[in-house]
Order: structure tokens, then C-alpha cells, then sequence
């Protein structure tokens, strides 16, 4: 019995890096169940090797056994370099308790918080290009007291925040229906 269609690892990956893809955003996250974590790993290393040309990275931040389920983290490394480069979120990061600096130190780290920390690292959100004033917002504020609700909560301007979520859900509307079409997933994907 094959899979259901929505669920291939390259419908999910569509769904939730769209903006990543689109050069929209620097990185994007999503959980992917497969009956075997060895093939969620080829998937993985398959769409890196693809994806690599476009200035694309697909890694694995944690794997779940028990439930055969990865958390899989697609990013564009030289936009997130330059973003977590920057003082403010070094200072951030470093008060946060992340030692390293560099970008594959500071990936490691957060793994490695993913796998041993009970509690679910908020910091994640400047790896996926938040706002920082919306990480440290929610951090402060343990998730309430937010000025608008999309794809994160925000506690800026919410009029300028739901453009920013409206340009998102049209990408991801976009990319859906491209991949609905067949057009394959590296004509979606722009350059670095």
C-alpha cells in the first residue's frame, strides 16, 4: 500500500519550507513520521544533495525512535549565518546559554537541546527567522500577551506582522498547487 500523497516527505517539506524555499525566509522546521527513521535519513540526504545547488541545506535536529519521527530543519546557510552574526543575536544566544558562535556549533547545540531538555527550546525561533523582539517576547511573556497569531506570535506591530503572514500563506498556496501540478520541488527553489 503506498503512502497517502500528502503526507511524502516532499509534500510535507512543500507545505512547511515554501518561504525557505522561496528565499522568503532563512530556515524552516517540520516533524516527518515514517515507519523507518533509515529512511527518513535518505530522504534527508537525498533532498540535501538537491537541494545543496540552490543554497539549500535538509538536516536532521533530532530523531525520535519511539515514534519514528524526525524533526527535519531546512535552511538557507548563508542567510542564516548573517542573521545569527549579528550582535543582538549573539548577545541573545549567549544569554541563552549557547557557547559557540559559528552556525554548525550553534545547530549542535541546538540538537543537542532538543534531545535533553524537557521543555521545547523557544530560542528555535531566531534559527527560523523570527524577529528577535517575538523570541524574546515570548520567551518573557510565556507565550501570551502577543499583539497577533500566525505563523508565530508577535508582539510588534500586528498590521505589519499579518503582511508578512499573508505573503507566507500565498507562498505556501503557490508552492502546494506547483507541486500538485508536478512541477518538481527544484524548479520551486531560488537561489542563493
Amino acid at each position: 500500500m503506498s503512502q497517502d500523497i500528502s503526507r511524502t516527505f516532499e509534500a510535507v517539506l512543500v507545505r512547511q519550507c515554501a518561504p525557505t524555499l522561496a528565499g522568503m525566509k532563512p530556515g524552516s522546521i517540520f516533524c516527518f513520521k515514517n515507519p523507518s527513521l533509515e529512511a527518513s535519513r535518505q530522504k534527508v540526504c537525498q533532498w540535501n544533495q538537491q537541494l545543496a545547488p540552490f543554497g539549500l541545506t535538509v538536516q536532521i535536529l533530532l530523531e525520535r525512535p519511539g515514534s519514528s519521527s524526525a524533526i527535519v530543519f531546512v535552511y538557507r546557510r548563508d542567510r542564516l549565518e548573517q542573521l545569527l552574526s549579528d550582535d543582538a543575536y549573539q548577545n541573545f544566544l549567549a544569554e541563552a546559554g549557547y557557547s559557540e558562535t559559528n552556525l554548525d556549533g550553534l545547530l549542535a547545540q541546538l540538537a543537542c537541546r532538543l534531545r535533553t531538555q524537557a521543555e521545547f527550546p523557544h530560542e528555535i525561533g531566531v534559527f527560523l527567522g523570527y524577529p528577535l523582539r517575538d523570541v524574546i517576547g515570548f520567551i518573557e511573556n510565556r507565550g501570551r500577551n502577543f499583539t497577533c497569531c500566525g505563523f508565530w506570535k508577535s508582539y510588534g506591530d500586528p498590521a505589519e506582522m499579518q503582511v508578512c503572514f499573508d505573503c507566507y500563506r500565498r507562498c505556501i498556496q503557490t508552492y502546494v498547487a506547483m507541486f500538485e501540478q508536478g512541477i518538481p520541488i527544484e524548479r520551486m527553489a531560488v537561489p542563493a
